[in-house]
């Protein structure tokens, strides 16, 4: 198998013979990672549940786990589910990379399709399972919402999408996500929606799939699935706590999959990803964060204030250039857009001349890194 680099390792790269201005202090926001310390609660819970190391974790997560999450789900998105509708993971990377393995083995000419700019795990769970790509292409003709090609989506047998959307920070709504459910019956693909910025919004929160797939009349949303995970609402990403969630047929045959995989939580990361799947109130304090550095940018930038993420994707004539002298002149690191795209079938990457910034860090240091890169658009 031959995957691509991942993005940081090519700015790594474009960035490697450039010296920084050591006059700034070094400001890195090229990682979608809350810099932000884990709640002490959380923390506590890992440390009190230490001596649990001791028991082999099961694969399919113990059931306060279990049932933290699924209270998660029904308060969140007002969809119960059942047992079997959800499997707690280590993280969703893990179930990204591997639930496509699962999914196509059988197929003879496998097919996925995923938005393009997109979370590189989807082409490396391309590349592993030997399937054609479609790219599901995100731009300012389309407002960053995917365009519906019914020839090209009855190829396939699993479409990916994503939001809110990595890096675009687009959404789309309860009837825009219906409107899949409704081609994946139709079509009869496997739909998963990756949901990990759904609790990072600024004003009105995202529907979820498993909502749409009720609203389109699939209560027991058949194809459909979603994962989600704790690490940017709770600050989080080292605890690796995720689940995948929907179809119960499809999940069924997949647990049994995951006992063969090895990639159980151990039993005192189990205990804090409960504890941080039971509480609200640390995700509202995370939120009002973010908020505000939109709220910063916006001020410094111009830029408008997205519905949901942590990021700004913001058009820049000549982006790697660009991030070089930002990089060269100013000591901040942030990512350029086509590293996080490809090229579709007619050529055309839809990442190029865009730039993804990760707003992470305090109001302090926010506002310091934004006004340099404004002194960088001005220079």
């Amino acid at each position: 198998m031959k995957f691509e680099p991942y993005p940081f390792e090519k700015l790594n790269i474009l960035l490697q013979d450039i010296i920084p201005n050591k006059n700034y202090i070094p400001s890195v926001l090229t990682i979608g990672e809350p810099q932000f310390e884990t709640p002490v609660f959380i923390q506590n819970a890992l440390k009190e549940n230490t001596k649990l190391l001791q028991k082999y974790p099961k694969t399919g997560g113990e059931t306060k786990l279990r049932d933290a999450q699924r209270n998660f789900f029904k308060k969140r998105f007002a969809v119960d589910l059942s047992d079997a509708q959800i499997i707690p993971t280590f993280g969703t990377r893990e179930v990204i990379f591997n639930f496509p393995q699962f999914l196509l083995f059988d197929k003879t000419t496998p097919t996925m399709a995923f938005t393009n700019p997109f979370y590189q795990i989807y082409e490396g769970a391309a590349i592993a399972t030997h399937a054609k790509t479609i790219h599901l292409n995100l731009d300012t003709s389309n407002n960053f919402k995917p365009n519906i090609d019914e020839d090209a989506l009855g190829q396939c047998d699993l479409v990916i999408l994503n939001f809110p959307n990595n890096p675009t920070t687009a959404t789309l709504d309860i009837d825009e996500l219906a409107q899949w459910v409704y081609l994946a019956l139709k079509h009869d693909f496997v739909l998963l929606n990756d949901e990990c910025y759904s609790e990072i919004y600024t004003d009105q929160p995202s529907p979820s799939l498993l909502e749409a797939s009720i609203h389109a009349g699939n209560p027991n949303f058949k194809n459909i699935l979603v994962i989600n995970s704790i690490s940017k609402r709770s600050s989080a990403p080292g605890l690796r706590s995720g689940f995948i969630a929907g179809d119960a047929q499809i999940l069924s045959e997949y647990m049994k999959y995951r006992t063969y995989v090895g990639c159980a939580s151990p039993l005192p990361l189990q205990s804090a990803a409960t504890a941080a799947w039971n509480d609200e109130e640390h995700v509202k304090a995370s939120r009002k964060i973010y908020n505000n550095n939109f709220k910063i940018a916006k001020e410094i930038l111009g830029t408008e204030i997205p519905k949901a993420t942590f990021y700004l994707w913001i058009q820049v004539k000549d982006a790697l250039n660009f991030t070089k002298k930002l990089y060269q002149e100013y000591n901040v690191k942030v990512l350029p857009g086509e590293y996080l795209a490809r090229d579709d079938a007619q050529g055309h990457n839809p990442g190029i001349d865009y730039i993804r910034i990760a707003l992470v860090e305090n109001e302090e240091k926010t506002r310091d890194a934004l006004q340099r890169i404004k002194e960088c658009f001005n220079a």
